[in-house]
């Protein structure tokens, strides 16, 4: 995702150092070029030698190495960087950024970088909570660097608080929703639904399904990547809650239906993945069922049917995407619920084929709409939440009207 992209790691003099060799061996991963700028102080906690390892570019510490142009090095790399993240950043390098001091290869470069710059704080509790720190780290925010806040958690002295570096995940992150993909989704409101429900039958059971979220998960994901704002209705699920976007947790049908349907009217696209339970136990024992000999019945009702009631409130310029899992006739009762539910578009799949389905990291899907289908190969499912908004702005821009400007003309009138 980030092939022909050039990143930046600053590393100061913290323990926290460590963390970003794997950082940038994530970042090489998604075909980054990395080039890592280092203080003096961080070389106690880690070596040049291992990031020159992990990046195959020379880690800069002294500003004076005879091996490069000295004067013109900081320079250079500056014109390169799509962007710089300074992680960890002591209270000590936090300061002299925040006062114009450029003393070493690090300030110096980050001084010249045009780019977006983030700043990952570590750092003692006491220290973080400075006062003179938090007015640096003002001062640094109002000159449009971006932080990423410190998490509680236990500190290197062994005390508890914040301060503690954000993991590498998370720095990662950052950069892919600032360089990975272009913003065609910026202003738009995205509601994407993911996982399973579960329909209590006592204390200790319910019925649910396989869903594990991954789908939904990636639509999020990659609509955040693009700009979109993002609300993410997931049922339960113990994959780790996407960055960047607002997250609604519900468990069952009914608590899916309120939370998607009062925030349907301000969505621009709703893309419904979760797999929702049809039927709920019409009566749920307040204690556990016991076990007895013979056969056992359990009544049970329909539940709301959201996706439906989406349908009948679309409003003019939104657009509505659906899933349909089969086992068999896809096709054909995919379209019957693309029509009988008033979509624009359908994600079909069926469980029987091989790499679809719950819980795997790649997904066979057609895609459906009034005018056509497309049949996908097997992908990972990032790939294919990212070929299903790619179809979402299609249809929209050939609607024969701007569905992507309607919210924007509505509101300018008014």
């Amino acid at each position: 995702m980030l092939k022909g992209k050039t990143v930046l790691l600053g590393v100061s003099g913290s323990i926290a150092a460590y963390k970003i060799a794997n950082l940038a061996r994530l970042l090489k991963k998604q075909h980054a070029a990395v080039h890592v700028l280092m203080t003096e102080h961080a070389t106690n906690f880690i070596t040049p030698t291992t990031f020159e390892t992990l990046t195959g570019t020379k880690c800069l510490i002294d500003t004076f190495d005879r091996n490069f142009e000295f004067s013109v090095e900081h320079v250079a790399l500056a014109k390169q960087a799509d962007l710089v993240m300074l992680a960890p950043a002591s209270a000590n390098v936090i300061g002299k950024i925040a006062c114009g001091i450029a003393d070493d290869m690090l300030t110096t470069t980050i001084m010249a970088c045009p780019c977006k710059k983030f700043i990952a704080p570590a750092m003692n509790t006491n220290m973080y909570n400075n006062p003179i720190v938090q007015d640096n780290i003002a001062r640094l925010k109002g000159f449009g660097y971006e932080f990423v806040e410190p998490v509680v958690g236990m500190l290197a002295n062994g005390d508890t608080g914040n301060g503690k570096m954000a993991d590498e995940e998370t720095l990662l992150a950052y950069i892919l929703r600032e360089l990975a993909f272009e913003k065609d989704l910026a202003g738009r409101k995205i509601l994407v639904t993911a996982g399973p429900t579960r329909e209590a039958v006592d204390p200790v059971r319910y019925i649910t399904n396989h869903s594990t979220g991954k789908m939904g998960y990636a639509l999020a994901r990659a609509a955040m990547q693009r700009g979109a704002e993002v609300t993410l209705v997931t049922g339960p699920t113990p994959l780790k809650r996407p960055e960047f976007v607002k997250v609604v947790e519900i468990t069952t049908a009914a608590e899916l239906y309120e939370a998607v349907l009062t925030r349907s009217e301000e969505q621009d696209i709703i893309i419904k993945a979760a797999a929702v339970a049809d039927y709920r136990p019409s009566a749920v024992s307040s204690e556990k069922v016991k076990k007895a000999e013979g056969e056992m019945s359990i009544r049970l009702s329909r539940t709301e049917d959201t996706l439906k009631a989406l349908g009948e409130r679309k409003r003019k310029g939104q657009f509505l995407c659906g899933f349909s899992m089969e086992t068999e006739h896809m096709l054909e009762h995919s379209r019957e619920k693309l029509v009988k539910k008033n979509l624009d578009m359908i994600v079909a799949n069926n469980v029987k084929v091989e790499g679809a389905g719950f819980g795997t990291d790649t997904n066979v899907v057609t895609l459906l709409t009034g005018d056509g289908e497309q049949a996908l190969p097997k992908m990972s499912k990032e790939e294919v939440a990212h070929r299903i908004l790619d179809a979402i702005l299609r249809q929209m821009a050939a609607g024969g009207s701007d569905a992507m400007g309607a919210r924007s003309k509505d509101e300018a009138d008014s």
